[in-house]
């Protein structure tokens, strides 16, 4: 940190991008009061180097799976676990945490970070953050912001610059004369990495899979539901029962004309965002150089509402006062200003595009939008398959996204919808899919004879699937294979009971030694479940039989089933 002299760096631990966009927007704060600031992955970084007089470390921190940390904070968590003699006390940090308070374990990473840097010797200057996603993450973080800038200043004894106009991370350059075999045309790593592939492959190296078969599932009703197989063979990647795959998505291409239109640009022109500050290690926002088309397609999230620091930078393309003001208001802490990006923004889940074209006085330059835009992220699904049987194909159980918004829009979502046009061939192409597998802490017990209770409605089904594969793969092998219980659910059994027939087969070869279905609402008393709290259900469900069968009290109850979660006998694989 010494040596490019920043005075604050901001660490993100990040899975979807929210964290690591959080730290941004706290590295580009520090320019307004004065201070150099820069967001680091901790992945390239050495955690000692971070401990300077005069500077500030800042950790954005979120929590993954069962309290894990991301996947890029893995080492740095390892790192604080193992290094009990280190003395950090010449540095000076504050955390924010991101996590969601439906999770049993809401926020741990943050606020195992945020003690064990003060148990090592490090001086906390402004209290931890929590950041809930249940609620309203983004005002949980503004009010937070709100309060720590001051603390900060009174610390270093800085004062505000006052200067509240929008600062450009990034300047543009357009090529008029370059070789297109140096542009960058959708690749999430190397450039052309998608034409000539190599092994190994990660989230910066995803491997491009065949798409084998996508058929509907469900039998009737309004939604769709969907199940993929992606063919791996060749690609040297392996996976479990219980894994992830992620998925990369791109855009739809009528969003990203539309967006085009409304800005009156070419999208084809050729752009490189260069950073201006030269020390940063992160040059540009996305893989540059391309072109604005393949920019909004394959690397910006143009679908979610965007965070208010972004309609606080654009706010001055306005040329309606009215306009700016609202804008502006929407990005600030008051209340009326956090009620009104409440309803006009996210209950109307506008995203740019409704944004543009509900404020037709704002006409912001299309390269800081793009400046401004938070990176289009990967799509993780559970594998509804197991590798002993599948060993060249990861399966996926989907359910398209699609709803209409309070302004009568349809809003569609990005990956579920594209994974829904991936025909095995498109016009006598093979259709692919860009993907990479997550390790996952999701896994059958390792002993065949253990009995297994499953629970999962609806899509939640996909791992079980590869586990009920599995222990029909264990039983064929001739190995003795404990009970395995299902419980299932659905709305109506003629219409989305998905996997009928692999179930009902896998009961009558007794894999299955019993299949539990429930359809809400195939009965006089419609039962409607929240998908939300669906695991808190389950959970609370378990106590109540520990209550009832093990005649416990709820302390007893609470204690005990948390006893077999740190066993690793009672395991979630839970998405919010």
């Amino acid at each position: 940190m010494k040596k490019t002299g920043k005075n604050i760096i901001v660490f993100y631990g990040s899975q979807t991008g929210t964290a690591e966009e959080f730290a941004n927007r706290l590295s580009k704060d520090a320019q307004r009061y004065g201070m150099k600031g820069m967001a680091a992955d901790p992945e390239e970084y050495d955690m000692v180097t971070a401990s300077i007089e005069n500077s500030l470390a800042i950790f954005c921190m979120a929590t993954y799976g069962e309290g894990d940390p991301t996947d890029n904070a893995q080492d740095m968590y390892d790192w604080l676990q193992e290094n009990d003699d280190e003395d950090l006390s010449g540095l000076n940090y504050t955390v924010f945490a991101l996590g969601n308070k439906t999770y049993e374990h809401y926020n741990a990473m943050g606020k195992y970070v945020d003690k064990r840097l003060e148990e090592l010797g490090a001086k906390r200057i402004f209290d931890l953050g929590l950041g809930d996603d249940d609620g309203n993450l983004e005002e949980d973080f503004i009010s937070w912001r709100e309060q720590f800038w001051p603390a900060v200043c009174e610390h270093f004894g800085v004062e505000a610059l006052g200067d509240d106009s929008s600062i450009r991370q990034y300047e543009l350059k357009e090529h008029t004369d370059i070789n297109m075999n140096k542009v960058y045309s959708g690749e999430i790593g190397r450039l052309k990495s998608f034409e000539v592939q190599k092994p190994p492959f990660d989230s910066k190296n995803p491997f491009l899979a065949p798409v084998t078969l996508n058929r509907k599932l469900n039998k009737g009703g309004d939604r769709h539901l969907m199940h993929l197989e992606l063919d791996i063979t060749g690609s040297k990647i392996r996976y479990e029962s219980g894994d992830h795959v992620a998925v990369f998505p791109t855009n739809d291409s009528a969003l990203v004309n539309k967006l085009g239109q409304i800005l009156g640009v070419d999208l084809d022109v050729v752009i490189s965002l260069n950073n201006l500050d030269e020390e940063s290690n992160k040059k540009h926002p996305f893989p540059c150089p391309t072109t604005y088309r393949t920019a909004l397609t394959h690397y910006l999230d143009i679908t979610h509402p965007p965070r208010t620091n972004v309609l606080y930078e654009l706010a001055q393309y306005a040329s309606d006062p009215k306009d700016q003001e609202n804008m502006r208001k929407m990005a600030s802490s008051s209340p009326e200003g956090k009620a009104l990006y409440q309803s006009w923004v996210l209950e109307a889940s506008r995203n740019i595009l409704a944004i543009l074209e509900d404020m037709p006085s704002l006409k912001p330059p299309v390269d800081h939008l793009c400046e401004l835009l938070p990176r289009l992220q990967a799509r993780y699904y559970s594998i509804a398959s197991s590798s002993k049987v599948h060993p060249n194909s990861i399966h996926i159980c989907a359910v398209v996204v699609e709803y209409q918004t309070k302004t009568g829009r349809t809003n569609k979502g990005v990956a579920t919808n594209w994974l829904k046009n991936k025909l095995v061939t498109d016009n006598g192409h093979k259709s692919t899919v860009p993907m990479y597998i997550r390790k996952s802490q999701f896994r059958l017990p390792f002993k065949a004879t253990n009995p297994v209770i499953m629970v999962g409605p609806g899509t939640g089904i996909a791992p079980f699937m590869g586990f009920i594969q599995e222990r029909g793969w264990l039983k064929e092998q001739g190995k003795e294979v404990g009970e395995t219980v299902m419980y299932f659910g659905c709305r109506h059994k003629n219409e989305d009971y998905i996997y009928q027939e692999e179930l009902e087969e896998a009961e009558k070869n007794q894999v299955l030694t019993q299949l539990n279905v429930a359809f809400s609402r195939d009965q006089e008393q419609k039962v409607h479940l929240d998908a939300r709290n669906m695991a808190k259900d389950v959970q609370t469900a378990l106590y109540e039989i520990a209550e009832e069968l093990g005649s416990m009290t709820r302390t007893q109850a609470t204690d005990y089933i948390k006893k077999l979660m740190t066993k690793g006998r009672y395991s979630q694989d839970v998405w919010s």
